[in-house]
């Protein structure tokens, strides 16, 4: 069983969830999250793995604050401040990152229109909130076009991705491949200080994989934490973890080093859950996610 962390909530370089429930906003009876106390400081990588249905994707939400889901018991604080129930937007401001593992794609928008809009509304100040500008108005301090382009060309170079990127649409028409390096591009150009990829490596061959990896590789330093949520080990061959996290049933069941994936690849998640006095979920959390964010649009 993890223990609590006993890291203060106060700590400027670390993000600190206590004692977390979550539930669908449409039930908030049902929770999805039974208690998950977990911390993770800049500069370190922490994987997350457990089998389908075990929360790792409403984890992933519920830290971005996703309206679809509700906290109902616990707390999130960020370098020091309560982020609980703070929008999505002031989150992202404060330096938090999500990557998706279903991108949703943006016909007509160019990727290049993209970054620029959302690297500028990441550096706008916490205390200005949706008022109907463009938070790429230059007189609001947005980044310059030029100073743009050159960012916008240095991280293709970075990141090993075609310059032809920034001129197409926002993930349409890209395979599963481009869609990931597409997030990793966003992450590197918003520069965020804790990094929450959501199963980044579904979907994806051996060689997407290994290049998506890279990618995140080049990125790590030490003012940027990361919660890498997956379902196999494969991708912890590429990047190396501080520690390892088996969620089971919505709770964090068990606790360790790169050892403990590898054991999971060995023995599956089956001897952990028993241990655990749990029993495998039927149900794929992509179903519940699908269920709660219908149910939350109705």
């Amino acid at each position: 069983m993890a223990r609590r962390s006993r890291v203060p909530v106060n700590d400027d370089r670390a993000l600190v969830i206590r004692d977390l429930h979550v539930a669908p906003a449409a039930d908030p009876t049902h929770e999805i999250l039974d208690g998950i106390d977990l911390t993770i400081r800049q500069g370190e990588v922490h994987a997350v793995m457990g089998p389908n249905g075990s929360g790792k994707t409403t984890l992933a939400y519920a830290l971005l604050g996703h309206p679809a889901y509700k906290v109902t018991h616990g707390q999130i604080f960020w370098k020091g401040r309560d982020i609980t129930k703070l929008s999505p937007d002031k989150r992202a401001r404060l330096g938090l990152f999500l990557a998706f593992q279903y991108p949703t794609s943006i016909p007509g928008l160019s990727v290049a229109s993209f970054l620029r809009t959302a690297l500028n509304a990441r550096k706008r100040p916490l205390d200005i909130s949706g008022d109907g500008h463009d938070p790429s108005d230059m007189t609001r301090g947005g980044i310059s076009m030029g100073a743009f382009r050159k960012l916008l060309t240095e991280t293709f170079e970075q990141l090993a991705i075609d310059a032809a990127f920034a001129t197409r649409y926002v993930n349409e028409g890209f395979s599963g491949g481009e869609k990931k390096r597409l997030e990793m591009l966003q992450m590197a150009i918003l520069e965020p200080e804790l990094a929450i990829l959501d199963e980044t490596d579904s979907g994806l061959d051996i060689d997407a994989l290994r290049v998506v990896a890279e990618g995140i590789n080049r990125m790590l330093n030490p003012h940027l934490g990361v919660l890498l949520i997956t379902h196999y080990q494969r991708i912890l061959d590429y990047i190396t973890p501080h520690q390892v996290h088996v969620l089971g049933r919505g709770r964090i069941i068990k606790s360790g080093g790169p050892e403990l994936a590898r054991e999971l690849e060995k023995s599956g998640y089956g001897p952990i859950l028993a241990a655990a006095g749990l029993e495998a979920d039927a149900r794929d959390e992509a179903e519940a996610h699908e269920a709660a964010t219908t149910a939350g649009a109705a």
